[in-house]
């Protein structure tokens, strides 16, 4: 009995596996199609003959390389602001005793429910009188002064990790910053590495400020790059597929080297 449903268990892993990886092969498949093997009725499952130069015409076609490098500078900024400004916060709501601590963390975690579709006007206005508007900066800026859900993450990292080290930096004449710095930090470096990477999709694949606030085309992050060339690739949308699958390396490179932090525990990395 065990056996078979251990089998049934295999069975059933298989098929929600091929369910979940079906979407994505058919994607690589059509991005190696011509226009008329793309539009096929009924389609062929696989590209007959296979074309891998649309993966360099999308690079001579469009300024996919600027894309590129303005995504990498605000997923990069942002995610120095996230792991910075949030870890610091966490670590005073952790640590640190203060008036309202625990209302003022309440606050913060209200902020999570609050839909970006309601700030993003306000923002708006007040990157328009700071100035910054279609450029790079308020992708990131608002990153570097705490991100709610890094502030809640980090908190209950630190809050895990035993008060021993603390004391016992203490004890060593260090100050509330170098022991946030030198002991909780390295401790939480499998938390860090998640705030990390969730900052990184988040951005990486943001559209929604992005159409906003950028106008010029050489200032546009890769997702709003992507789209602004539907129109120039119209009977040729097996480049748009292309360009796509092209922006999601850079994710799967990213989770592939930081995966081995998520199976670590704070406090078993502090100890080692």
């Amino acid at each position: 009995m065990k056996k078979k449903f251990k089998w049934f268990s295999y069975l059933l892993i298989a098929i929600s596996s091929l369910v979940m990886v079906l979407p994505f092969l058919t994607a690589v498949f059509n991005s190696l199609k011509s226009f008329q093997q793309y539009t096929k009725v009924p389609p062929d499952w696989l590209p007959n003959p296979v074309q891998w130069s649309n993966y360099p015409d999308v690079l001579q076609m469009s300024n996919f390389g600027q894309f590129t490098w303005n995504s990498i500078i605000v997923s990069v900024l942002s995610i120095i602001g996230a792991v910075l400004s949030s870890s610091m916060i966490a670590y005073a709501f952790a640590r640190l005793d203060f008036p309202f601590r625990n209302s003022l963390f309440a606050i913060v975690l209200g902020t999570m429910m609050i839909p970006p579709v309601v700030t993003i006007i306000p923002q708006f206005i007040i990157f328009k009188q700071l100035g910054m508007l279609d450029t790079l900066t308020p992708l990131w800026i608002l990153e570097w002064v705490g991100q709610p859900f890094g502030i809640f993450l980090m908190r209950q990292a630190f809050l895990n990790i035993p008060k021993d080290y603390e004391e016992a930096a203490k004890l060593d004449g260090c100050n509330p910053f170098q022991t946030f710095w030198k002991i909780f930090m390295p401790m939480a470096k499998p938390h860090l590495a998640t705030l990390a990477i969730f900052t990184f999709m988040t951005k990486w694949n943001e559209i929604l400020a992005p159409s906003i606030f950028l106008t010029s085309k050489e200032n546009f992050t890769l997702p709003m790059g992507v789209l602004s060339l539907a129109g120039q690739w119209y009977g040729n949308e097996q480049y748009m597929i292309a360009a796509a699958l092209m922006s999601l390396v850079p994710i799967l490179i990213v989770f592939l080297f930081a995966e081995k932090y998520f199976v670590r525990g704070a406090n078993s990395s502090g100890i080692k």
